[in-house]
């Protein structure tokens, strides 16, 4: 029943998470994939990129759950949940957890360097990204193994966060994926003043618009490569 239960993660932010997951691993897979696929990898990068403005933008205008004042903690907090982290009672959080909010932050840094340096990266063979010719090829190259490397430590952090679900779910009994479906956590667990009204949905639109803007700007922006010159 609607009043057993409030709204805590908006919808914006859910669609947001999945898409987000599915994108990352389909650039992975595009890339294992071969030549074929290497013009889907780049939309995918675009795609990407659309999402990660989207986030941050809505890290600061979004509902209360979603904006990073209310997950992004001091060093001194952070620490403090960690010490307690592995009791099997505790006090549940209302949005995300000091660590769960750490984690958030280094996937969206992690995610904005693969995206941004695969703008410059090259096979040195058929395909290059966008922003290639602006660089000089020594530059292009060592992106490109950056953009390679830095994909091991989202692989990492993916890996990580996993592990919390299980752990959170089989030892502290706490279900993190269903929220992230529904939006909604149980009554007796959120004091009605921490439930969020709604999910600002126009808000959203005009965001994504903004988002998808950005997006157009730099791809339409990139260089000339040097074949398009002649």
């Amino acid at each position: 029943m609607a009043e057993d239960r409030r709204l805590v993660w908006d919808l914006p932010l859910r669609v947001f998470h999945w898409l987000f997951a599915t994108s990352i691993f389909a650039s992975w897979a595009t890339a294992k994939a071969g030549f074929d696929w290497m013009q889907w990898h780049f939309y995918l990068g675009y795609w990407i990129i659309g999402l990660l403005v989207f986030r941050i933008i809505w890290g600061f205008f979004g509902p209360r759950h979603a904006r990073f004042g209310s997950f992004v903690r001091k060093p001194s907090a952070i620490w403090l949940y960690m010490k307690n982290m592995f009791a099997r009672t505790g006090v549940q959080s209302i949005g995300h957890n000091p660590v769960g909010g750490l984690m958030v932050i280094l996937m969206i840094v992690l995610v904005a360097v693969q995206a941004s340096t695969g703008l410059f990266t090259t096979d040195d063979v058929v395909w290059a990204g966008p922003y290639n010719p602006a660089v000089s090829k020594s530059t292009a190259s060592w992106l490109s193994t950056v953009h390679n490397v830095n994909f091991n430590f989202i692989l990492g952090a993916i890996g990580l966060h996993l592990a919390a679900i299980a752990f959170y779910g089989f030892v502290k009994k706490q279900n993190l994926v269903l929220p992230m479906l529904t939006g909604h956590k149980p009554a007796a667990l959120i004091p009605a003043h921490e439930a969020i009204s709604s999910s600002e949905l126009l808000k959203a639109m005009i965001v994504s618009a903004i988002s998808s803007g950005f997006v157009y700007w730099l791809v339409t922006h990139a260089p000339p490569s040097a074949d398009s010159l002649y």
